[in-house]
């Protein structure tokens, strides 16, 4: 049953979208290729074990979490482009 001006799925067709591109935010962020030695950020040794555990690991403990840290404030956007979204 359509709401408004949305199609029928319309609600379902927006949480999908959405989710695809977390896991394609996701995907991309994942490490690739050999482990480095050293952090790529702040020059400090990447310990054996970690880079055993992470195949792929650029970065130290320190620096992956604080770039975790500011992962967590990315929001997205709004797709529904509501009026209040516009305003800000």
């Amino acid at each position: 049953m359509a709401n408004g001006w949305a199609g029928d799925g319309a609600v379902q067709q927006q949480i999908d979208a959405t989710i695809e591109d977390a896991l394609a935010r996701a995907r991309s962020r994942l490490p690739r290729g050999e482990s480095l030695t050293h952090c790529e950020a702040c020059d400090e040794p990447i310990p054996q074990a970690r880079r055993e555990a992470l195949p792929g690991v650029r970065l130290c403990v320190t620096c992956q979490s604080k770039e975790d840290a500011e992962d967590r404030a990315f929001s997205g956007y709004n797709r529904r482009g509501s009026k209040d979204s516009q305003l800000r």
